[in-house]
């Protein structure tokens, strides 16, 4: 089992009760391969840290900048999606902390992405039962809301269909329209394909199990198509 003393040395953070920093890493799989170990699963723990990591969040968006409110929800939803969340806790080493069954450890694909971006939030969870809500406060504006200033600059909190309506209204003085281009399956288990179109020209498309989602990726394809990112 991974030396955390390693982890706090490295995070200049030192738990009281280290069970809780431990219990932070264990995924739910490791216990099925090993049902003898003393300690639960992270996921109430991951539950609680999402709430702090969310309040903490909007607080400071709140105190730091006037926007008004549909700016910030989605400013805090791109520090906070799982995508930004896997990625810290790739740079903090989290990877190497984890308490997964053999099968999920050879797993290094997207699984892995929402596994290491659980831990994080499971973290959080952990230090604020530990050291209390200031101790966290300092460790998110630390690690975390260090990454507001390139997301504002790149547009980084902007969806791929807003980013790709300027782009089109920009370079081509076309606004984008979609359409399904087909759809299949029962109505509790829809899937689409939609297509984004420049007048009549298709750009690309995209599938989701609801329109908007497929809207969304065949957005996000046509930036990539056209270079527009």
């Amino acid at each position: 089992m991974s030396d955390f003393t390693k982890l706090e040395k490295k995070l200049r953070v030192e738990f009281k009760n280290k069970d809780l920093l431990r219990q932070a890493f264990c995924h739910r799989s490791y216990l099925n391969e090993n049902p003898d170990f003393y300690l639960p699963n992270n996921e109430r723990l991951e539950f609680l840290g999402d709430a702090v990591l969310e309040l903490i969040v909007t607080e400071y968006l709140y105190h730091n900048y006037p926007n008004p409110e549909g700016e910030l929800t989605n400013w805090r939803a791109a520090l906070v999606n799982a995508q930004s969340l896997a990625e810290s806790s790739t740079e903090l080493g989290f990877d190497d902390y984890l308490l997964l069954s053999r099968g999920e450890a050879k797993d290094t694909g997207k699984a892995r992405q929402y596994i290491l971006a659980d831990a994080l939030e499971a973290f959080l969870g952990a230090l604020y039962l530990d050291r209390g809500l200031e101790i966290v406060r300092a460790f998110i504006e630390k690690h975390l809301l260090k990454k507001l200033p390139k997301i504002l600059a790149e547009g980084a909190y902007k969806d791929a269909k807003s980013k790709f309506q300027e782009r089109a209204q920009e370079i081509a003085k076309i606004t984008p329209t979609y359409k399904v281009t087909q759809d299949w399956g029962p109505d509790h288990a829809k899937h689409f394909v939609v297509g984004v179109f420049l007048d009549k020209e298709l750009v690309a498309e995209g599938e989701g199990s609801s329109k908007q989602e497929a809207e969304e990726a065949a957005a996000k394809a046509a930036l990539q198509l056209k270079k527009w990112i």
